[in-house]
């Protein structure tokens, strides 16, 4: 019971935070931070040739984009660079801080 409680609490704080970034337009900027600096990185195009290792390992007949997705999520959250991670908490921590009481 405390557990789920607790998570409920985690979540409904989760949903609060995410509310408030996308009022303001910080959520759309965070993303697009996000998007260059994994392209900078090569973080897209590590992914890319993932994908299509999975596509040519499973046959392209044999896979759907969902299953293409279960498949290369684990190692696309692996491969970000803590650098980025680090980028993006330090951003939405400053929002955070910037924009409560």
């Amino acid at each position: 019971y405390i557990i789920s409680k607790t998570m409920s609490k985690d979540s409904r704080m989760r949903a609060a935070i995410n509310q408030k970034l996308t009022e303001v337009g910080e959520r759309e900027r965070l993303k697009e931070l996000l998007r260059a600096k994994l392209t900078e990185c090569g973080w897209r195009d590590q992914m890319k040739a993932h994908c299509k290792e999975v596509i040519k390992e499973k046959g392209l007949e044999h896979i759907t984009v969902e299953d293409l997705v279960v498949e290369i999520t684990p190692k696309g959250r692996a491969l970000v660079p803590d650098s980025v991670k680090k980028e993006l908490l330090h951003r939405i921590r400053a929002f955070l801080a910037q924009h409560t009481a």
